[in-house]
């Protein structure tokens, strides 16, 4: 057995545990051995009279659900904005669309999502607003503890997400680690911890057996 399988073994063992201590906290989760199930259960739980948006995401993309929502569903897609202007009022409808669509900065083993933010709209919808909310979630995000979460957003999504903003000058776009800045124009403005889900069943955890995001 390679190291890929083997990864895949353990996935298996741990996925679907996780996805009932998420169920105890209200969430609707489920585990899916690999993208391509991950895809169609994320397609059942859209219907095919609701708008869609999203946060930025490379799990959605990852396992295809953005590219399908794109041709299938009517959108609210912040990318096709002509002005700064209009990308934040795109921004702003999208808080009130039926389905919103994104990934996670990490998990927790116990059940909670952990999220790190800069403008704040992903964890916002994540929040309140949107009928529904579907987070697809890498298995490599699953963490043991909320702290290690909390350090996998600081230490590794947010210094691979910042490159997405060329010639940023916050200290992890130079380095590459975080410093903990109060820079204004930090990625980390907006710290979320979801440890329960109100009302029960509004936000969808699919749970990965394959490495998704960063």
């Amino acid at each position: 057995m390679d190291r890929t399988d083997m990864m895949h073994v353990m996935y298996d063992k741990k996925g679907p545990a996780v996805a009932k201590r998420f169920a105890a906290r209200g969430f609707e989760a489920v585990y899916c051995p690999t993208k391509e199930a991950a895809l169609q259960t994320a397609l059942s739980y859209i219907p095919a009279d609701h708008v869609v948006s999203w946060g930025g995401s490379a799990s959605i993309d990852d396992i295809g659900l953005r590219p399908y929502v794109l041709e299938h569903y009517a959108v609210i897609d912040r990318d096709r904005a002509k002005t700064p202007e209009e990308r934040v009022e795109l921004m702003r409808r999208a808080l009130l669309c039926d389905t919103f669509l994104m990934g996670t900065n990490a998990a927790v083993e116990d059940g909670q999502l952990i999220n790190i933010d800069g403008n704040g709209n992903r964890v916002a919808a994540l929040s309140y607003g949107p009928k529904q909310v579907l987070v697809i979630v890498g298995m490599n995000k699953v963490c043991p503890t909320v702290e290690s979460a909390m350090a996998r957003a600081r230490s590794t999504a947010a210094p691979i997400n910042i490159n997405r903003f060329a010639g940023s000058d916050t200290p992890c776009y130079k380095t590459g680690m975080c410093a903990h800045c109060a820079t204004t124009n930090s990625v980390c403005a907006q710290l979320l911890r979801t440890r329960v889900c109100r009302p029960a069943g509004r936000i969808k955890v699919i749970l990965v057996g394959e490495n998704l995001g960063y």
